[in-house]
C-alpha cells in the first residue's frame, strides 16, 4: 500500500516574493508533504484540497537569521513568537566560535551564558546529537556552525600559545566530523576566550577541512569592527586566498564608505564575501569585554572572578584602568551612561536590570567603577550590556551597508535577560519597515533575497530560501503595508506586527498572530543537493 500524503493547501489571493530577485507577482501557491508543488496564477483548487485566503498579503520565503545567539533560548515559546512575528523561519547558531557542541556544553554555558543560555537537554556528544535536539522541538529551524573556540577549549583548554601539530590535527578531526555530521561550516570569535589565542595558522588549517567539505567560515573579526577593521579584514583575506573557502564577516559594523571599501576590494582579488549586519545603532556585549582590561580575560570565569576579588586587581583597577578607560575615544568618561545592564545574573543584583550603569551604582549608593566589580564578581561574569554608541550613524550610512550584494540579515539576537537589545525582536521587521517601506532602499524582491534567498545560498541550505517548485514549504505571510517592529530600548520585547501566518515546512507554526503548537523546526544539516530548477 502506498504511504498516506497529507492533504494538499492552497495559498490563494496573494503575491508571491520568490527570494530569487524576482518583484512581488500575484499568484496561488499549493505545497503538500512540506514541499512547494505549484506556484502560478489560478491554480485548481481540489475537493481534499485546504485553502487559505492570503488576499493583500506577501508571500515571502522564510527569513533565514544568519546571526542568531538563540542556542539555548528557541525551545522557549515566547521565543518562538518573536521570531515568527518577524517571518523568521530558520536562525544560524553556534557563532562567535562559542557554542555547546563538541563536548559537554559546559565551556561555553559558563563563558556564553549570558549571551546564548543554557540548552535544556544537551549534556554531550557532538553535532549530530545537538542538531538531533532541535528536531521537532521547536517551531524554529536551527543551522550550526561548527564553533572554533569551543573546538580549541575541547583539545587545549584555556591555554594560551600556539597549537602543537598534534593538538591541529585533532582540531581538524573535530571540525570535519561537525561538518559531516551536519554543520553549516565553522565560526570564529577571535575577541573571546580561547578563540583570540588562534592564530592565522591554526585558522588556515581548520578553513582548509571547511574548505574540502564545501562549508563556509564565519568569523567574528580579531582587534576590533568600526575604523579598526581593516586589520580583521586582512586576516579575513589571507585565510581565504590561502584555502579558497567562502567567508562571511559577522555583524559587520562602522562607517560604510570604509567596510564597502574593504569588502569590494576583497571581492575584486577573488575572495567569495558575504556579511550580515543588523539594523541598529546600539550594540549588546558581555560587561566584562569593554570594561576590563585584557589580560584578566584570559582565562576561565572564576580565574577573572579571583583575580577581580583580590585588593591588588581591585586597587589597579581604580586607579589606573578606569581612569584611563574614560580617556579613551570608545569609552569616555559617558561609559557608565552609555551601559545599559540587559542581563544580570545574580539575584541580589536583579532589580538594575534595565537601568545604566551609572544609575545603578547610584541606587548601591557605589562609583561605577566599584559597581562594575561587585557586580561582575557576585554575577561570575555572567552579565551582558546594550552599548550605546558616541556618534550615531545615519540611516543614509547604514542603508548603504543594508543594501550591499553581500549584505544578508543578521539579527546577532540575545535573548537572554529581562532587558536585552530589541535586535532579537524587531530586526527584520525594522528592515522592511524603515528599509524597504519608507526610504525605499530596497524592492520587495531584493528584500527577500537579503533576508531568505541569498543565506540560503551560502549557508548551504539547497531546498530553502525560495518559493519555488520542490522547495520546502518556510513561508512567511506578510502584510506590506502594516510589517514594523515595536520592540525598542525602552520596551525591547514587544512583539513586531505584520506577520499573522508563518509555515514551517508546510505546517502552520503561526497563525492570526498566535503560536499553533506546531514544532515543526528540525536541526537543519547541510545540504549539497543541486538547486531545484526554478
Amino acid at each position: 500500500m502506498a504511504p498516506m500524503t497529507e492533504a494538499r493547501t492552497v495559498l490563494r489571493g496573494g503575491l508571491i516574493v520568490d527570494g530569487a530577485g524576482s518583484e512581488p507577482v500575484r499568484a496561488d501557491l499549493a505545497f503538500r508533504d512540506g514541499v512547494i508543488e505549484d506556484v502560478g496564477v489560478g491554480i485548481d483548487v481540489r475537493a481534499d484540497d485546504s485553502t487559505v485566503d492570503v488576499s493583500g498579503r506577501y508571500l515571502l520565503p522564510g527569513f533565514i537569521d544568519a546571526h542568531s545567539h538563540a542556542d539555548g533560548m528557541v525551545f522557549s515559546p515566547g521565543i518562538q513568537l518573536a521570531l515568527l512575528r518577524q517571518g523568521v523561519t530558520t536562525i544560524i547558531t553556534g557563532q562567535d566560535g562559542v557554542s555547546y557542541a563538541p563536548g559537554d556544553g559546559n565551556y561555553a554555558t559558563e563563558y556564553f551564558g549570558a549571551l546564548i543560555g543554557e540548552h535544556p537537554s544537551y549534556r554531550g556528544g557532538g553535532v549530530r546529537e545537538l542538531l538531533a535536539a532541535y528536531d521537532n522541538a521547536t517551531a524554529i529551524n536551527v543551522g550550526y556552525l561548527v564553533p572554533a573556540g569551543t573546538v580549541r577549549f575541547e583539545v587545549r583548554g584555556y591555554a594560551h600559545g600556539p597549537a602543537t601539530r598534534d593538538e591541529l590535527a585533532r582540531m581538524r578531526e573535530l571540525v570535519e566530523l561537525g561538518l559531516h555530521e551536519g554543520a553549516l561550516g565553522l565560526s570564529s570569535g577571535l575577541d573571546y576566550v580561547p578563540g583570540l589565542y588562534a592564530d592565522v595558522n591554526e585558522l588556515t588549517e581548520l578553513c582548509q577541512v571547511v574548505a574540502v567539505e564545501g562549508g563556509i567560515y564565519v568569523t567574528h573579526m580579531r582587534g576590533g569592527y568600526e575604523t579598526k577593521a581593516e586589520m580583521g579584514t586582512a586576516e579575513v583575506e589571507q585565510i581565504a586566498r590561502a584555502t579558497g573557502v567562502p567567508v562571511h564577516i559577522s555583524h559587520y559594523h562602522g562607517p560604510s564608505e570604509l567596510l564597502i571599501g574593504l569588502c569590494d576590494g576583497m571581492t575584486a582579488r577573488g575572495v567569495d564575501l558575504s556579511f550580515d549586519a543588523y539594523p541598529y545603532r546600539r550594540g549588546c556585549s558581555l560587561l566584562a569585554m569593554p570594561t576590563l582590561p585584557p589580560h584578566l580575560l584570559t582565562g576561565a570565569a572564576t580565574e577573572v572572578v579571583a583575580a577581580l576579588m583580590t585588593p591588588e586587581v581591585r586597587r589597579y583597577l581604580l586607579s589606573t584602568w578606569f581612569p584611563a578607560l574614560n580617556d579613551t575615544p570608545t569609552m569616555g568618561p559617558e561609559w557608565p551612561d552609555d551601559l545599559t545592564l540587559a542581563h544580570v545574573g545574580a539575584r541580589s543584583y536583579a532589580w538594575s536590570s534595565g537601568m545604566t550603569i551609572r544609575d545603578a551604582a547610584a541606587h548601591a549608593a557605589s562609583e561605577p567603577a566599584d559597581f562594575v566589580i561587585d557586580l561582575l564578581i557576585a554575577a561570575r561574569l555572567q552579565v551582558s550590556v546594550v552599548m550605546a554608541v558616541r556618534t550615531q550613524r545615519p540611516y543614509d550610512d547604514l542603508a548603504r551597508l543594508l543594501s550591499h550584494p553581500a549584505h544578508v540579515m543578521g539579527s546577532d539576537g540575545i535573548f537572554v535577560g529581562s532587558h536585552p537589545h530589541p535586535r532579537g525582536w524587531g530586526s527584520f521587521a525594522k528592515f522592511l519597515r524603515v528599509f524597504v517601506r519608507e526610504r525605499a532602499d530596497l524592492t520587495w524582491g531584493q528584500a527577500a533575497q537579503h533576508l531568505a534567498g541569498r543565506p540560503a545560498e551560502r549557508f548551504g541550505l539547497a531546498d530553502r530560501g525560495i518559493l519555488a517548485t520542490g522547495f520546502v514549504a518556510d513561508i512567511a505571510v506578510v502584510d506590506p503595508s502594516k510589517v514594523s517592529d515595536i520592540a525598542d530600548y525602552r520596551a525591547p520585547r514587544e512583539y513586531s506586527v505584520g506577520v499573522l501566518d508563518v509555515f514551517v515546512a508546510g505546517r502552520s507554526v503561526l497563525a492570526g498572530g498566535e503560536l499553533t503548537g506546531e514544532l515543526a523546526g528540525r536541526g537543519l544539516r547541510r545540504s549539497t543537493t543541486p538547486t531545484p530548477s526554478q
